[in-house]
């Protein structure tokens, strides 16, 4: 009786030595959008990166935990993370009381504006862009995708046309080709083009609010976001965030 009993005891221990192994080597999946420099992107080698990857990649070091960069298509990236296909969004995601309903995000690290883009030689104001007859590019799935649809064109009326992309960067080329008069965006890409010498320039803004950009996380995930905001605001404490910000956003 007693050696079953020890039996039984080493087997719970083995069941319980597993499991937390198996807990340990969990890896977080972050869903990302693989064409939104300088946050996130998959360089020519097929290798992820970005601003939010190199920062996550610190948290993850920092906090005890591993992590994955996986391309997602961005207009189904939060049904993703609720489908639990991925853990995370770390990737340019602004927070915004629709995606709070869904969502928990960490506290805000970058604020951004909402601009138009135009070739460099256009004479064009926003105004002019947004005129009647104009295609005006956008990412789909993005806040500003929605925003000017609601707000442009369904409230205020404007007869411009919204043509979706699947990335900013493919909306600046149709920029430079002439398929579209501008493109609305991020700020952050916007200036990440023109310091990529291509031949674009901002318009300025079109009056979509500032917004501020966050991770998100599944509603239920609170001990991974307490971990994701510890090592957030311990990384923007540090030399390395700067460091981060000259390389990626404030790039000469």
């Amino acid at each position: 009786m007693k050696k079953a009993w020890q039996l039984a005891a080493a087997a719970i221990l083995c069941l319980i030595l597993i499991s937390h192994a198996v807990a340990a080597e969990k890896i977080y999946i972050n869903g990302i959008d693989a064409n939104f420099p300088p946050f996130a992107y998959v360089d020519k080698k097929g290798v992820p990166d970005g601003f939010d990857i190199k920062s996550l990649n610190w948290i993850a070091k920092d906090q005890g935990f591993q992590v994955k960069h996986q391309p997602q298509d961005w207009d189904s990236i939060v049904p993703s993370l609720l489908a639990k296909k991925i853990d995370i969004v770390a990737s340019g995601m602004s927070i915004t009381d629709a995606r709070k309903k869904q969502v928990n995000f960490s506290i805000p690290y970058w604020k951004i504006q909402q601009v138009l883009v135009a070739k460099k030689d256009a004479r064009l104001t926003v105004e002019q862009a947004l005129a009647a007859g104009n295609r005006i590019g956008v990412q789909r799935g993005t806040t500003e995708a929605k925003w000017m649809d609601e707000n442009l064109i369904k409230k205020k009326g404007l007869k411009f046309q919204l043509v979706q992309y699947d990335s900013a960067p493919l909306a600046i080329e149709d920029v430079l080709n002439g398929r579209i008069a501008a493109a609305a965006m991020d700020d952050a890409p916007a200036k990440d083009a023109i310091s990529k010498k291509k031949a674009v320039k901002i318009l300025g803004t079109f009056g979509m609010p500032d917004e501020q950009f966050g991770y998100a996380v599944r509603k239920e995930d609170t001990a991974f976001l307490n971990k994701i905001n510890a090592g957030l605001t311990k990384l923007m404490k540090t030399p390395y965030w700067k460091e981060l910000v000259k390389t990626y956003i404030d790039k000469k």
